[in-house]
């Protein structure tokens, strides 16, 4: 008895500490006011994707071939702060996020989807991008050319 309950504790402990590190999912957040706080705090950069998640083709392909890959989401939680600015057409938000999304479009002047913007920890406007052709290490490398520069 003993020892099958020592293999079963033994087995859920490998299991959670297992996942714990091992994201599945990166971390999105909404509020670019959050964003920087945090950026600033952790010394990382901000990496705001203006999507139409549930629409736009290069940005869903973005998403699907990049960022939701673990090897991205291992990158991103070592060096960037993820916002999403999202205008979807099929799902509900709130008016205080629709301003927010369309202010922060003007700002950064933002004329197609999807757009991909870099701001330094200091809320600084460091590069822009957009979907890539390549692997996941590619995209990387590329983010990493325009925040060096």
């Amino acid at each position: 008895m003993k020892r099958s309950f020592s293999i079963v504790l033994c087995s859920v402990l490998l299991l959670f500490f297992t996942q714990s590190a091992w994201s599945t999912e990166a971390i999105w957040l909404e509020n670019i006011d959050q964003a920087k706080t945090i950026a600033q705090k952790e010394n990382k950069t901000i990496f705001i994707n203006f999507s139409g998640s549930d629409w736009c083709h290069w940005c869903i392909k973005l998403d699907k071939d990049i960022l939701s890959k673990q090897e991205f989401i291992n990158y991103a939680e070592k060096n960037l702060v993820l916002l999403k600015v999202d205008f979807p057409k099929r799902t509900r938000q709130s008016k205080e996020l629709i301003a927010h999304n369309e202010a922060l479009a003007r700002k950064y002047n933002v004329r197609g989807f999807p757009t991909v913007v870099l701001l330094n920890s200091q809320g600084k406007q460091v590069g822009v991008t957009g979907y890539r052709y390549g692997s996941v290490a590619d995209y990387i490398d590329h983010l990493q050319t325009l925040i060096t520069q």
